[in-house]
């Protein structure tokens, strides 16, 4: 079991979240807790105000409200009764047992999950802590149902069923705005509170992954002069296509304003993931062959780290964007410093590249003098060979001693 806290300021837009999802038959609320009354009674006003009296009691909360979800794997199925059990039993252990809750069972993805919809404002005024819910409470409550109830667990699992978003299949909702909106929603719940970015290229950068684009519009439009934001639905090309939806049309209301806080935020959340890609782009550039942009790309793809190249419509390489899987991180190679912005990463390939043609120029040369060695001793033996089989002139070397002289013949005539 995976467990996803998020806190908000607008409780109505979470209930109008889940509220909407079972209109349209995506989803279906399975049980009220600490309601005066039962379920089947309850309209969505009584829903809300149950949890707006307890907001008034502690007017100074920022964050008086909690969305959790609790999302199982994809091979269990179970009834309403066990997943409402569940969800009592994790609200119990995170505190929340004596608060007013919702839970809705969604059916509109492809593994089992539900949703928990409350607030953190007591009876008595008090705020129940958010801060480090997850670590604090909400991971012990998660290993121990997963024991209590036989759950699949969350340890072990591959990487990539982290990340299991899909895009947008463009096809099917371009030309309808309900189903726009309803498509790019589901990329955003996912996309805005799991990843950090601190700037709305780096925010693009995920959000183009899955078709989708943030746009505040050119300086001399009216909604950038009214800190506007619009989000549309990028075809294969990358290319807008449908009709743009304003921010202000989504329940989690993912305004300038609204991103412009994440990034303060996530500006200091990022150092461990910045750390992280700064160490594979070293561990990478260790292997001398990494000559070239795109190389490293598969590279750091094999360690969960996604490369966007920002190319000139020339073709020129001026700004490259790291999207870290593992540390849901999204990190501008400029912010690790010069030696890994676009200029130093391409100088490096270029670095190794040099390396490399030295090293062959070097063994080549080796592979020369060794073979010119080789022929000098051959011919030095070939000059021996010669000394020694070459023939030789007896003469010079017998003793005049051992010489016979040649005996006279007489003379005829004698």
């Amino acid at each position: 079991m995976v467990a996803v806290i998020k806190t908000s300021s607008s409780i109505r837009g979470i209930l109008n979240y889940n509220e909407n999802k079972v209109e349209i038959g995506k989803a279906e609320c399975i049980s009220a807790v600490n309601y005066p009354l039962e379920l089947e009674k309850l309209n969505f006003t009584s829903k809300l105000n149950r949890f707006l009296k307890l907001a008034e009691l502690n007017t100074n909360a920022k964050r008086n409200s909690v969305h959790i979800s609790l999302n199982f794997d994809p091979s269990e199925n179970h009834s309403k009764e066990k997943l409402a059990e569940i969800a009592d039993t994790y609200m119990e252990k995170l505190g929340f047992g004596r608060q007013p809750y919702l839970v809705y069972q969604h059916h509109d993805a492809g593994h089992p999950h539900c949703h928990i919809v409350t607030n953190n404002i007591q009876r008595n005024g008090k705020r129940i802590d958010l801060h480090l819910l997850g670590i604090r409470k909400s991971e012990p409550a998660r290993k121990e149902i997963e024991e209590m109830f036989g759950l699949v667990k969350a340890e072990g699992r591959k990487q990539k069923e982290h990340f299991s978003l899909n895009p947008i299949d463009v096809g099917r909702v371009q030309y309808g705005k309900a189903e726009s909106r309803k498509a790019i929603n589901s990329v955003l719940n996912k996309v805005l509170f799991d990843y950090k970015y601190s700037s709305l290229p780096e925010l693009n950068a995920v959000l183009n992954l899955y078709n989708v684009h943030a746009d505040r519009g050119s300086e001399e439009s009216r909604v950038f002069k009214n800190n506007g934001l619009l989000y549309k639905i990028l075809d294969p090309n990358s290319k807008p296509i449908g009709v743009p939806i304003k921010a202000s049309e989504f329940y989690s209301r993912p305004t300038l304003k609204f991103l412009e806080e994440k990034f303060r935020i996530n500006e200091t959340k990022k150092q461990y993931g910045k750390s992280h890609v700064k160490n594979a782009l070293r561990q990478a550039f260790s292997d001398e062959r990494m000559t070239s942009v795109e190389r490293l790309s598969e590279r750091l793809k094999e360690q969960g780290i996604n490369t966007i190249l920002r190319k000139s419509s020339e073709g020129k390489l001026y700004g490259i964007t790291f999207i870290d899987f593992k540390t849901q991180s999204v990190v501008n190679g400029s912010s690790l410093g010069k030696e890994f912005s676009a200029k130093g990463i391409q100088k490096s390939c270029a670095m190794n590249i040099l390396a490399l043609e030295r090293k062959y120029q070097k063994s080549n040369s080796t592979a020369s003098e060794k073979f010119q060695n080789l022929e000098s001793q051959e011919y030095v033996k070939e000059n021996l060979s010669d000394i020694l089989l070459r023939g030789e002139k007896i003469d010079d070397y017998v003793s005049k001693q051992f010489k016979q002289k040649k005996k006279k013949r007489p003379s005829k005539g004698l």
